[in-house]
């Protein structure tokens, strides 16, 4: 018996689980020799490629020098270079000094925590009573219980509602519903005075890589800004370059209030997080009296071999031509995405950046739990790929170092696809 219990695996379905014994760029092998190309970047946190060599460099040299420390009144070099780095990063991007405190942990989940606690806290530090969170239809944050409480309601969640908190729900601004949107966001403002308002810029990735334009983003942060309604930007999956600038708020000339970024920090190669904060949020925290004090760690915070890591990447993204190869990923992508359009039994084709979407036409049921998702993953998974399709949606997020003869494989894979999805 394998004691090992996988995340979002159904054991009782007895499918194959491929053992993956090395990686380079977007390759990965099995332990019997065969080559996949790795075409979801390992869960959206892959970007320069597996076992990048100035990363990997940085966390050996850092595992022999320091390799823990407690993070609540200490601190270490590598921690300070990552948060100076990202500072520095998201201001040239956004244009402004947006968020120039950060504040570390180990997931995309956390992240998201932290900000819920922080905007929640800066109410109660200025004691005003808003305690009500605002969130976006179909949206996911992630699978801890703040997180799971700002996301979608449904197959994820069910058996832990007797745990999550209620929130307000927006419509997603899809098929030209923008106003109605911003409608029920305005009166959602209005009436309930909610302490936050959290999104995932122009994409919704789990919940089916949904897109919307940035005006639509630049729109419901000005109508949270008129009612001084806290704007939380979760771009742990869309930050770090995916929807083709460095932050998915930066086409949209958006400054959050708090900011969540994880996977791509470290180039992928270790869990480490940043929720980072407008000075506004700081100051409310900011006291000579302890019981104002952000309360919140883990035994991990800011781990120094992650750090170094993170900081490894951020030389990456300054001294290497890391937006070029996303530019020209996104053009490959859109080129793919045009074929795809005209195949058979493929719909909605869609792209942001360095992401391609389709959904395969169903007759029965779609959405995640839909039973054409396992066909399809077996189909990928015998050809060498690995694509983890969201039920009928099937999605590329490779490395930006991918060749073009893996894209195509990929592309064609995609539009082969189409076939299983009729039987």
């Amino acid at each position: 018996m394998n004691p090992v219990w996988h995340p979002f695996t159904q054991h009782g379905l007895q499918e194959p689980i491929p053992e993956i014994v090395r990686a380079e760029g977007a390759s990965l092998w099995t332990r019997d020799g065969a080559r996949v190309i790795d075409a979801i970047s390992s869960w959206w946190v892959t970007t320069h490629g597996h076992c990048h060599p100035r990363i990997v460099a940085a966390i050996a040299e850092q595992a022999g020098r320091l390799d823990q420390l407690i993070f609540a009144g200490w601190t270490h070099e590598p921690a300070q270079a990552v948060a100076s780095g990202l500072v520095a990063m998201v201001d040239e991007a956004l244009g402004a000094p947006a968020c120039p405190y950060v504040f570390f942990s180990d997931s995309g989940s956390t992240a998201v925590e932290v900000a819920l606690k922080m905007a929640l806290g800066f109410w109660a530090n200025r004691r005003e009573p808003r305690h009500r969170l605002l969130v976006m239809e179909h949206s996911y944050h992630g699978d801890t219980i703040g997180a799971m409480s700002v996301g979608a309601r449904g197959v994820f969640n069910a058996t832990y509602a007797p745990l999550l908190f209620d929130v307000g729900t927006i419509p997603f601004p899809g098929d030209g519903g923008e106003q109605r949107t911003y409608d029920a966001l305005e009166q959602a403002c209005a009436e309930d005075e909610p302490a936050a308002f959290i999104v995932e810029p122009l994409v919704l990735g789990a919940g089916g890589m949904l897109m919307y334009p940035p005006h639509v983003l630049a729109e419901m942060r000005a109508i949270c800004a008129r009612h001084g309604v806290l704007f939380i930007a979760d771009e742990v999956m869309t930050g770090w370059g995916r929807t083709g600038t460095f932050l998915a708020c930066e086409q949209a000339g958006v400054c959050p209030d708090i900011l969540c970024l994880a996977k791509g920090l470290t180039g992928g190669s270790m869990p480490l997080a940043v929720t980072m904060a407008s000075a506004a949020i700081y100051d409310a925290h900011w006291s000579m009296d302890r019981a104002k004090m952000f309360y919140h760690s883990s035994s991990y915070t800011a781990n120094p071999i992650a750090c170094a890591a993170a900081v490894a990447n951020l030389a990456i993204w300054r001294e290497e031509p890391v937006r070029q190869r996303i530019a020209a990923l996104g053009a490959r992508q859109e080129h793919g995405r045009r074929a795809l359009a005209e195949v058979p039994g493929i719909t909605n084709p869609r792209g942001c950046g360095t992401i391609l979407a389709i959904d395969y036409a169903v007759g029965g049921q779609g959405g995640y739990l839909s039973s054409l998702g396992p066909r399809l993953m077996a189909f990928f998974r015998e050809r060498g790929l690995l694509v983890r399709p969201l039920g009928n949606t099937a999605y590329l997020m490779p490395p930006y170092c991918i060749g073009d003869e893996d894209l195509a494989t990929l592309h064609q894979a995609l539009a082969d696809a189409a076939t299983v999805a009729v039987r």
